[in-house]
């Protein structure tokens, strides 16, 4: 992670969570017709997570201010938007097992 999501993350000032390939490219592709702009997927999951944050509050009756950032077009990715839309798209969960075993392979610091 960037050096600024690190700080913020220890300073307990943001959270994290993934979102299924799913979830982000059918909201992603709503986002596209409301706005004419086809995100790339590494930003699609930034539409997400706005958007799980406006469901949120609206369920909740609350007025919050949502920010996020769009920092990539798609116009590279059309074959993963194709993919989605073909029905050849699938979530995928890293394993964790794989994740520990990378986490393990890092340097140690300090």
């Amino acid at each position: 992670m960037a050096s600024i999501v690190c700080e913020l993350w220890d300073q307990k000032l943001l959270d994290m969570y993934a979102i299924p390939q799913l979830e982000t490219f059918g909201v992603t592709l709503a986002f596209a017709k409301a706005e004419g702009i086809i995100a790339a997927p590494e930003a699609a999951h930034g539409i997400a997570g706005a958007i799980r944050e406006a469901q949120a509050a609206k369920e909740a009756g609350e007025e919050r201010v949502i920010l996020f950032n769009l920092c990539g077009h798609g116009h590279f990715d059309m074959s993963a938007y194709d993919a989605y839309l073909g029905g050849e798209l699938s979530n995928y969960e890293y394993p964790q097992a794989e994740i520990e075993r990378a986490m393990e392979a890092l340097p140690q610091v300090g």
